[in-house]
């Protein structure tokens, strides 16, 4: 997101924005936030007409963009109601995920433990159904015995 775009968002000026950043730079390395070329500009300029640059109209200084990780870092430094809020709801957010990963951690220990318990079932319905067939097995040549043609007396 453009610095401007966000700080509209956050409810500051532009100016009071970009100060804070370069107070605080060490909290944004370049996958957090970088400034646009001229040529970036430019083209992004022509692609929204929103972007003028003229006498009065923006910064003549080239946008600083960040990203998703900047747009939480940011929230963290600036100090209007709307950043404070929304660094809030980050925490909160990034507990919930927390608390979700744990939970989903439990629920594969307990499928991994329902799986091994299933495995030994099987082991031991293997075992049952054999002692079946063995049984099965004896009482049928144990018939075939008692109905065998007799010989002698």
């Amino acid at each position: 997101m453009l610095d401007r775009d966000l700080a509209a968002l956050y409810e500051t000026e532009t100016k009071a924005l970009n100060l804070a950043v370069k107070r605080n730079l060490k909290r944004f390395p370049k996958d957090f936030m970088f400034q646009l070329t001229k040529e970036e500009f430019e083209d992004l300029r022509l692609q929204n007409e929103t972007l003028k640059t003229g006498r009065g109209q923006f910064s003549k200084y080239l946008p600083y963009v960040f990203t998703e990780q900047g747009v939480a870092m940011l929230s963290g430094i600036l100090n209007s109601d709307k950043a404070i809020n929304m660094n809030i709801a980050i925490m909160r957010a990034f507990i919930e995920i927390k608390r979700l990963a744990f939970q989903q951690m439990d629920l594969r220990t307990q499928l991994k433990e329902i799986k091994d318990q299933l495995g030994e079932h099987d082991v031991q319905l293997n075992q049952i159904y054999d002692a079946m067939e063995n049984l099965l097995d004896e009482k049928a040549s144990k018939r075939k015995w008692d109905d065998r043609k007799r010989i002698g007396f």
